[in-house]
């Protein structure tokens, strides 16, 4: 079990894609959650790193070049008040609120069936 958990992290293949010689890869994956929520392999990690150090095998320096280190736009976490109207529409007696874009308009317009609701929106003309 462990040769196929370290095949497929070594290759970083899917799960579903672990050649059949491991074994059903169901039973691989059931293997590596059971160790993983046991704490099993950071205490094989913790061995190995001390063994590591202790034949002076390690080079603890790091340098961190931050120039390239960058985020997706997307990747922020922060709320953007563009990219299309923002209404709040009653469907079925429940409130949600929507967002809708020039091309969403039309759906929109029929999802909303409280008609004092819509007396303002641009498009329930």
């Amino acid at each position: 079990m462990v040769e196929g958990i370290v095949y497929r992290y070594r290759t970083g293949i899917a799960w579903r894609d672990l050649p059949e010689v491991f074994g059903p890869w169901q039973t691989v994956w059931t293997w590596h959650h059971r160790m993983a929520t046991g704490g099993t392999w950071d205490r094989v990690l913790a061995k190995l790193i001390a063994a590591v150090d202790r034949a002076g095998l390690i080079d603890w320096s790091l340098s961190v070049d931050s120039t390239i280190a960058r985020a997706h736009q997307h990747a922020t976490n922060t709320t953007r008040t563009t990219g299309g109207l923002h209404r709040i529409t009653r469907i079925r007696g429940s409130s949600r609120l929507t967002t809708a874009s020039a091309g969403r308009a039309a759906a929109c317009r029929r999802r909303s069936t409280n008609s004092s609701m819509a007396m303002g929106s641009p498009w329930s003309r």
